[in-house]
């Protein structure tokens, strides 16, 4: 029986070689038991010109593309397919250079909206929230390091929360802001924890009141270690993940990356990270695919001034 994801390029040129193989295989993933009107909920569709699908019910008109990052675009699937194996097949930052002469891209252009387009792929809607012991912490990204208590422009801050599997690291979530307020803070944990779990942080004002929002709040206060370095034993994770991430900014433009971008290359990470065990590039790629057609398109205008409003 035929792995449901290709296992090389070789095998992925075969397999998608066509615009019609490239739907079906879009259509599975989108639709695993079957069509759904996007407008109606039915379930009975006919097929009709350029790939359009036609409700029974309601009659509305729609496609395997339609809603999804693959929406009005003019480039074949198959190309489409490639890029996302060449991104799914990267240990570091994929870049719009390279996927631009890999593809054989006329445009440079093309490329870099893809990749964004991509990134935010890599989100998966209603992903589970991390549960457990979590250990939380910021960290700076960018610019130089801050002298105690100072804000320095270039710098942006990026939120950290990881998993404890026993003395390793289970999944993770980042997210970029632009201060490290207790709002913000408090607001990233709900987002991305689940209310009962134990939140290991250190003594930062930021984080009290965690407690109150329901969940088991353990603060280290640092001020009290002997250890100059006392935060990386105290929170292991978080300063591993801290430190991971920078090193892999830095394959990327020299870790020239700006800020209203650098949440989409925190989706990046993230997705690595948290599939980082898995040997089989053909499953990323699979994954990737499979959540490409739940997240709804984003215009250009969208992704040159970084996340859309509400993401």
């Amino acid at each position: 029986m035929e792995e449901p994801y290709p296992r090389t390029v070789l095998e992925l040129e075969r397999r998608f070689s066509t615009e019609e193989s490239c739907r079906a295989y879009l259509f599975a993933l989108r639709w695993p038991k079957g069509f759904v009107c996007p407008r109606c909920r039915g379930g009975l569709a006919w097929p009709a010109s350029r790939g359009r699908l036609v409700c029974q019910a309601c009659r509305h008109q729609t496609s395997v593309t339609a809603g999804t990052i693959f929406q009005d675009t003019r480039t074949p699937l198959a190309t489409w397919f490639l890029a996302i194996w060449h991104v799914t097949s990267q240990k570091n930052v994929a870049s719009a250079a390279n996927l631009q002469r890999i593809l054989g891209l006329r445009s440079y252009q093309t490329a870099w909206t893809w990749l964004p387009k991509l990134r935010r792929a890599m989100v998966r809607p209603g992903r589970d929230k991390l549960h457990g012991r979590v250990e939380v912490d910021e960290t700076y990204v960018g610019g130089e390091d801050p002298k105690e208590g100072a804000w320095i422009d270039p710098k942006a801050v990026v939120a950290i929360a990881a998993e404890e599997d026993g003395a390793g690291i289970g999944r993770i979530r980042l997210a970029a802001m632009p201060r490290p307020t207790k709002k913000r803070l408090h607001r990233f944990v709900l987002e991305t924890i689940e209310p009962g779990s134990i939140i290991h942080t250190d003594g930062s004002e930021a984080y009290q009141g965690l407690g109150a929002i329901g969940y088991q709040h353990r603060p280290t206060v640092l001020a009290r270690q002997k250890a100059k370095n006392a935060a990386s034993p105290l929170l292991p994770r978080v300063h591993r993940v801290a430190s991971l991430l920078k090193w892999w900014l830095l394959g990327t433009h020299q870790g020239a990356v700006s800020a209203e971008h650098l949440d989409y290359y925190l989706d990046e990470f993230t997705f690595r990270f948290n599939r980082r065990t898995s040997r089989s590039r053909g499953k990323l790629f699979y994954r990737l695919l499979q959540q490409a057609v739940q997240v709804p398109p984003n215009p250009h205008r969208g992704l040159i001034g970084g996340r859309s409003d509400g993401e």
